[in-house]
Formats: structure tokens, sequence, C-alpha cells
């Protein structure tokens, strides 16, 4: 039996998230769908993690096991022949059968896009989030820093989070202006809590809009209350960009 690890862009506009449900337009089970018919087999399509209702990809990673021959270079493009074209499989390699997409994971890199200007968008409404008040970009660059490094973060943690830690570790935390009047905000992290990302962004545009100051960003985490941090900003401004392993072996 061989382990396929599958690297997938989507956009989340028309589905319920990634997670397989039985009424619901949903992610994984779109690409099990396809995976069935050009191997014949039911398949269990593990990803990295789950994205909600209305959240993107770059390079969402999930891995299954098969008994197909078919040629590893011939999996993207027999799999895009029978997915939306809001999916797309960017790669697919073969690798060693204890390769597990969430379980290995590392590290992921999560990106929030604000669209800053006066009027937004109506071509990628659907791809950022608008916010027509001027941001003060500076001090959310001074504000993102004291995400970093391993914190309790349950404060960014909405309600229903089955996680029984809230304790993560930031690797790197970046505000960037973009073109367009666009602001990236850029989180790689050993793991994530239910909206984490969302209410993180939402408390950096709190300082961005001079609500608060940059060094509160500590109070907040330190109090580990969710009422003290920002509100949830929408989920069509967030992607997930990379999901990184280590030590991984590929069969060739």
């Amino acid at each position: 039996m061989r382990n396929i690890k599958l690297v997938i862009e989507y956009d989340g506009k028309d589905f319920n998230g990634w997670q397989k449900q039985p009424t619901k337009l949903n992610i994984q089970g779109e690409i099990e769908k396809a995976i069935k018919q050009i191997t014949g087999e039911e398949v269990d399509l593990i990803a990295s993690g789950r994205t909600d209702a209305g959240v993107h990809a770059l390079g969402q990673v999930a891995n299954f096991k098969t008994n197909s021959n078919l040629p590893i270079k011939k999996f993207p493009i027999a799999l895009n022949a029978n997915l939306k074209k809001s999916i797309i499989i960017k790669s697919a390699e073969e690798v060693e059968d204890s390769f597990h997409s969430r379980l290995n994971c590392k590290r992921k890199t999560y990106r929030y896009i604000i669209n800053n200007s006066t009027y937004g968008t109506a071509i990628y409404r659907n791809l950022e989030t608008h916010i027509p008040l001027k941001l003060n970009i500076e001090k959310m660059q001074e504000a993102v820093k004291y995400f970093e490094g391993e914190h309790d973060f349950k404060a960014f943690k909405a309600s229903g989070t089955s996680s029984k830690s809230s304790v993560r570790t930031i690797y790197k935390a970046q505000v960037i202006l973009a073109e367009n009047e666009r602001i990236y905000i850029e989180l790689t992290g050993n793991g994530f809590l239910y909206n984490m990302v969302r209410i993180m962004a939402g408390t950096l545009v709190d300082v961005g809009l001079e609500k608060i100051e940059p060094r509160e960003i500590k109070t907040i985490i330190e109090s580990k209350k969710r009422e003290n941090a920002g509100k949830t900003l929408p989920p069509q401004g967030l992607y997930l960009v990379k999901v990184e392993y280590e030590n991984e072996k590929q069969i060739t």
C-alpha cells in the first residue's frame, strides 16, 4: 500500500470548511470523491488540520493510503480533472508509510489579508476583509511581536475549542504593508487554537485603530480572558499558507 501526500490550494468561499459532512459541501469530501473516481477506492484523507467555513488555503497538506498503481506524477492531473475549479492539487508525492499529515506537522504559517482602502473591492471581496478606517501599521508591527514565543493563548481561543492545552509557540509574527493598501498579518507557529489567528488579527486591528496600545497585547495574553482580546475577524481574509515537516523521507 502506498502513502500519498498532497499539497492543496482551495478557495473556501463555497465550502463549509475542510471536514467531511454528510449534508454540506466540504473540501475533504470533494477530494475523497475525486480519489475514488481515479482509484476506485474509498479512502480516508487526513489533513494537517481543519480549516473553517470560508477559510482558504495556499498550501494545505493531506495524505491517504492507496493500492493504486497510478504513476505519482499523474495523480495531480487526474484529481484536478475530477475536482471543482475552486480546489487544485498542486503536487503529489509518495512518502513513507509512517507519514501522517497532522501528527508529523511541525510548523504552520497563516496569513490574514486586510484591504485598508477606502472603498474596498468588488472582485476580491471574498478573498480578504475590508476595513475602511485607516490603520496605524507601525503600531500593529510593534504589537505583533508580543505574540512571538511560547504563551498560553487562552485569551485568543474561541469557545468550543477541544484542545486540552492552550499553550502554543509562535516562531514568527509580522505585519506587512503589501501593494494596493493591503495589510498582511502572518503568523508561523507549532499549532493554532480554534479561531486563534482571526482573534489575534482582530486584536491587532484594535491596535491599528489606536483603541489599545501595542504593549497591551502582553497584558491581554497574561489575562487569559477572551473578553480582553479583539473581535474575531471574518473567515474570508484567512489563508493557510504553508505546512512544514521535519525528517520526512520521500519514496522515489
